[in-house]
Order: structure tokens, then sequence, then C-alpha cells
């Protein structure tokens, strides 16, 4: 269909940001400060951006309760990442820690305060003092257990106030290019009046979120859809670790819902059928605070072993009831709400039926420590979309808003220097290429809706790459997924042919991005012949750093065939910070 069958609308800014979550918004507001201009493009209003979902705190060692040291906070996460973290990174994100918790205050976050008048922190789990061989750490700076929607309010705030421009409820579609395969932008579609959009960028900052929504039981959005990553795939560029899959150990059994860690870190326990408070087996020192892939195997072994709860045997639960009611009220609200509004339960004198569920995503667009994509100039990813690796093969808890605040505002800053570059010329055949694309979508006329064919690659996810996995069920999933991406032209039916509000077509957008991703994610599950952090399977159960402490590297060509291979962990690091050397994980 040629170009001139839409309407297209161009715009020109030093910098457009694809996605307005805490990552995004951070990276925004730092652009604008170094007197860039930024554009912002979201597909959802900026307070609905799934950082609202981030609850418990975000890490940084004030030392505000007990002695700390960022170190300590750098070695917990390494070991927390099953040594797949890269250490200059993970440096970078914890020596900053202190500055971005202190610049967030400054621009009007309101932190939970102690009796002292200090920022409140909380212990949360994996993390220690004394390089693991101290007391649990309360490094944990939250807001009640409402920390991430704090944050999106106050970066939305100094955004407004700075003159940044938003493009709310526009469909990023796919990356420009110059003639010299720079990026050079991003092509979108806005709903709303049917127009396509042409953003022009010397810089462009991929902060799109996660891919969650691979899964059929998650407690990511509908919106968390990976679409940059599947535009990077499309673009040629590579995706990183996208075999680790964080599962949250307290989904609210039976929906998903998201009961924050910080419920346990407050003194919540989990149980059994028999009444055990059973981590103990498991982890006999941090108990229901060792990391999340630990709670979470052994939450699975529990209900495996027959002391699962309930009339199902599928389930365990977490006792809040013997907390003092004060500290429920001031410091898990939410949990409360939550409870009874989708399980009809008083918390204050019923345990809580939770199961684990999908949660992170560890990998995504491969970008060096300082945000820039691996492959590409001009272009940045960063957030919960990229992997710098700061989280290695498992994130700690309150470890991802610190990164989308620390990263974002790298990433702002550098791209800010190329403002006074002038435009590139656009590819002219990537563009046609693109429109192309969009308009066969638009009109593929096979007998599958977008949600019937989404809902098909969930349930292929959901069983066979679950918390536990093999090589014969990763193989027979990632079969089933090359089989539908193949025939997706064919099999995919939008009815809908008009361009305003046709939501059919966003549906078909974000369908094609998921099933992009879910491939990548079985084949390097597949490809990873150990189990580490997230990603344990029992063909394989032990840790293999002779052939596997590397990172895995996929991608993908035009006729869907991937290619998988490994690049080396940094172990490098700045100052003088030594590297951490491999050793027995335990909590």
């Amino acid at each position: 269909m040629p170009a001139k069958s839409y309407n297209i609308v161009t715009h020109y800014f030093d910098i457009i940001v694809i996605g307005a979550g805490g990552a995004g918004l951070r990276a925004a507001a730092a652009g604008v400060a170094k007197g860039a201009n930024v554009g912002v493009i979201s597909k959802v209003h900026p307070m609905r951006s799934h950082t609202v979902a981030a609850k418990g705190g975000i890490n940084a060692a004030l030392g505000n309760r007990t002695k700390d040291d960022w170190r300590w906070h750098a070695y917990d996460t390494i070991r927390g990442a099953d040594w797949l973290g890269d250490q200059d990174a993970i440096a970078i994100m914890c020596e900053n820690a202190a500055s971005a918790i202190y610049e967030l205050e400054s621009m009007g976050l309101a932190f939970s305060r102690d009796k002292n008048g200090k920022i409140y922190q909380r212990s949360y789990g994996g993390q220690s003092t004394e390089f693991g061989k101290g007391d649990a750490a309360y490094r944990a700076c939250a807001v009640a257990d409402r920390t991430g929607q704090a944050i999106l309010h106050t970066l939305y705030q100094q955004n407004l106030k700075a003159g940044v421009k938003f493009f709310v409820e526009f469909i990023a579609i796919d990356l420009l290019f110059d003639s010299e395969n720079n990026c050079a932008g991003v092509f979108a579609y806005e709903p709303a009046s049917g127009n396509l959009h042409i953003f022009r960028a010397k810089q462009t900052i991929i902060a799109t979120g996660g891919y969650g929504q691979i899964y059929a039981h998650t407690t990511a959005s509908s919106i968390c859809t990976g679409d940059g990553n599947a535009m990077a795939l499309r673009a040629g560029l590579v995706l990183k670790d996208m075999e680790f899959i964080q599962f949250h150990p307290s989904g609210l059994y039976a929906t998903g819902v998201l009961l924050t860690e910080g419920a346990r870190a407050e003194g919540g326990i989990l149980l059994n059928a028999n009444g055990e408070r059973f981590m103990e087996r498991y982890a006999p020192k941090y108990k229901d605070l060792a990391s999340r892939d630990v709670v979470s195997r052994a939450i699975v072994q529990e209900i495996g072993e027959g002391r699962g709860c309930g009339v199902k045997k599928d389930h365990v639960e977490l006792q809040l009831s013997h907390l003092d009611r004060q500290i429920i009220e001031d410091k898990l609200p939410s949990i409360a709400d939550l409870a009874k509004t989708f399980a009809g339960i008083d918390i204050f004198k019923q345990n809580i039926p939770v199961l684990p569920t999908t949660h992170y995503t560890m990998g995504g667009i491969a970008t060096e420590a300082s945000g820039e994509v691996v492959g590409v100039q001009g272009l940045y990813a960063i957030g919960e979309a990229a992997c710098n690796s700061v989280h290695g093969a498992n994130r700690l808890g309150c470890n991802s808003l610190l990164d989308l605040i620390v990263f974002g505002k790298i990433a702002g800053d550098n791209a800010s220097l190329s403002r006074a570059n002038p435009h590139a010329e656009l590819n002219k055949n990537g563009l046609d290429n693109i429109l192309a694309n969009f308009d066969a979508l638009r009109h593929a006329k096979g007998e599958f809706t977008p949600s019937m064919l989404r809902k098909n690659m969930q349930n292929i996810v959901q069983k066979h790459a679950g918390i536990i996995r093999n090589g014969e069920t990763l193989a027979s999933g990632a079969s089933q997924l090359h089989d539908l991406w193949q025939h997706r032209q064919e099999s995919l039916l939008v009815r809908d042919k008009s361009m305003i509000w046709n939501n059919d077509l966003i549906e078909a957008i974000e369908c094609d991005n998921l099933l992009l991703l879910a491939i990548a994610t079985l084949a390097s599950a597949e490809y990873r012949t150990e189990s580490r952090g997230s990603h344990y399977r029992s063909d394989y159960p032990e840790r293999d750093d002779k052939n596997w402490q590397k990172h895995t590297i996929f991608s993908l060509d035009k006729n869907g065939e991937s290619t998988l291979i490994t690049s080396d962990v940094r172990l490098s690091n700045i100052e003088d910070f030594a590297a951490f050397i491999p050793e027995k994980r335990t909590y």
C-alpha cells in the first residue's frame, strides 16, 4: 500500500522516549534538564504505566536503620543474580543509589519516615550486610506499599513542569534508521485520529517495559507486550538472556494479583498445609526473605510433595494476622484492600492463599552499561525493556525501581549530548517496508482473532516454560511457537479495517510482538543446559560455571529462523571494587 494512502505527520525532536513508565520519565527529565527538546510516546497515560505495580520500595545503602555500604548492596545483587550479572553495571547502579534517592526526594517524593524523621527503610529478600556474612540489610526505601505509584506521580509532574511533550495513547510500531543504519527515530500509530506519525530524533530511548504477557498467568498488566524488544529484533538487533523469567512467590491464588514482598519484609510468613513455616528448610538464615527464585521453587516443591493448601492442595498461605494492626495499616494498606477485593479475605483474621506467578523479565535488548544498544548508534534501551544485566539470572526485590532511576538518568544525560547535531535523512526503503507490514497486518484475512492467537501463545509458554523446565517440554513448546509464527499471516484475522480506534489492529500489533518474544524465551531456555537463578532445568539441575557463566544472545532473521550464541559476563569493575568470584549461593 503506497504511503499516500495514509495521513502521515512528521515531528522533530532531539530525544524521543518510547514509554512513560519510571525509566522513560526519568530519562526525559534528565534530557530536558540538559537543554534537549524531548518528546515521550506512550500507549497509555503515564499514570497507568506498569511502574505503578512496583510496591515494596527502592534499594539504596543509606544506612538509616543499620550500618550499610553500597559495596554490600553490589555483592547481594551479584549473588542474587547467581553470578550472571555484569559487575561493572551493578557497581554503577549501587554506587549511585543514594544520590538517586535524594534526587527523588528533592523532586518532591514523599517517602515514609521512621520515628527520627529519616527515610524509612525495610528489609527485603536476599539482602545482607558485610558481604553476606552479617545480618539482614534494611535497604528498601519505601512509600508505604505504593512506591512505584509515588515515583510515577513525582516524575510526571517534573516532566510537565519542564515542558516535555507527551504523545499519549500512541502505538509505537517500528524503529526508523538513516542511510548509514543509525537509529533516527520511531514510526507510530495514533488511534484517536487515525494518523500515522514519524518521530525524527537524534537519539531514541526505548523504555517500553517487559514482556510478561507471554504467559497466561502473570502480574504484568495487559500493556506489557515487549513492544520495544520486538522492534529491536525486527531491526536486526539482539536480545540477551531471554530465558530468565522471574516468578514472584506471592501472587494471589487464582488471580495472579501481586502481593508485595514487603508483606514478608514486615514479618509475614509462608505456611504449608501442616501449618509449618517451610522456608526454614530451604533457607535457614533468611527464611521467607530468601531470593525470589529460591522461595518460588520451595513453594513448588512443597506442593509437589503433597503439602499444598486447600481442597486441591495447589497453593500455600501467607500469614499476616500475627502482625500488629498498625504495621499493616501504615506500611501495607494495599495488601488488605487487594485481599478483600479479590479474595474476600480479612487479613487480620485469615491467611492469604498464594502461588508463584510470572512477574519480571530479566532479559531484554542487549545494551552497554550506559544503556547504549549494542550494534547501533543513536539508540538507548533502559528499564525492563533492556538487559545491561544488572539483574543477571534473578533480580533482587526493590532493585527494579533503582534500575529505572539510575540508568534512566544516565541515558537521558548521555542522549542530550547529541542535541546540536542535525537530523539525518531517513532510509526510504526502511520506511516503505514498515508501511507495507503495517498495511498487511491491518488487512489480515485469516480465521483467528488476535486475542485467540495471543491466548494460544500464552498457554503454550505457560505449559512449557514454567518454574521447573526440561529440554523435552521446551523443545515442544518452541516448535509450536515457531509454527504459530510461520503461519500467523494467513491465520490472523483483523475484522476492523478502519484507522480510528481500531482495537483489533492494536491487539494484532501486540500479538505479533509477543510471539517474537515467546520464541526468543523458549529458544534461549532450551539452549542453556544448566540451572541458574530463575532458570531451573530438571534435566540439568546444577549451575555450570565452566560452560555457562555466559550470556545468551538471541537474534532472528526475516524468515523467523533464530540464532543463539553466547557472550562473556563482565567481571571487570570500577574503582577499587574487586570482582566477586562465583560461589555457592545459599540463604
